[in-house]
């Protein structure tokens, strides 16, 4: 059975909810997350279809807390920004917030699809995350994005990446190839060293084609 964890509300009131199958959390704990750019919803997707699919039913015990849609605002408009317009992906409180370097140069401009919002974590959506983090502390961490067909990894985490490559076929990458102010991998991996993978998906083809490959992530992931 599906249980809700955590709960907070969006600027719009939309929900965002922390889930998982069992509020018994002893083993290693993942976290896993969809749609934190509203224009990249295969996440969300993805993660509601295992969460009702009887292949979770042999994951059902273990420590697995999905957060199927963080950005349900920009989800609803199509933006890759929040209702604020700002990037949760440039928004965190790292050392390296707002600072523009590189072709990427653009967190400090309200009107560009990644400004990092007026101060670090200044967004609900970021909060609720930075909040799971310290309350559940899991041990790692994946996010599914899209479109570039990579598994991107943060902190001490190649080696889970290079087992998701294998599932997957997409690369293994150390480097997004550009400047991530702000971003949750820089929180997550660099500063904290929490394993973190951000696992961008093909979003050229039907998005049915990646249940296989995405569900059988789901169900390795707490062995990586």
């Amino acid at each position: 059975m599906v249980v809700v964890l955590k709960t907070a509300k969006t600027a719009c009131g939309n929900l965002i909810e922390l889930k998982t199958f069992n509020k018994n959390l002893k083993e290693k704990k993942v976290l896993i997350i969809g749609v934190f750019h509203g224009d990249e919803p295969q996440g969300k997707y993805l993660i509601d279809e295992y969460l009702a699919s009887t292949v979770a039913t042999e994951t059902h015990d273990k420590s697995i807390l999905f957060i199927p849609c963080l950005n349900p605002d920009g989800m609803a408009k199509n933006t890759r920004t929040n209702s604020n317009g700002v990037d949760l992906n440039r928004n965190f409180p790292t050392k390296n917030w707002g600072r523009n370097e590189g072709e990427n140069a653009t967190c400090d401009d309200t009107t560009t699809p990644y400004f990092g919002g007026v101060t670090p974590a200044s967004e609900a959506e970021t909060r609720f995350v930075v909040e799971i983090l310290a309350e559940y502390k899991p041990e790692l961490v994946l996010t599914l994005h899209a479109p570039y067909k990579v598994v991107n990894y943060d902190g001490p985490a190649e080696r889970a990446a290079q087992e998701i490559s294998k599932i997957i076929g997409y690369p293994a990458e150390g480097s997004i190839g550009y400047p991530t102010p702000g971003s949750f991998g820089t929180y997550c991996g660099v500063e904290r060293n929490i394993p973190i993978i951000t696992l961008e998906l093909d979003e050229e083809i039907p998005v049915e084609q990646l249940k296989d490959p995405v569900f059988k992530i789901f169900e390795k992931i707490v062995y990586l």
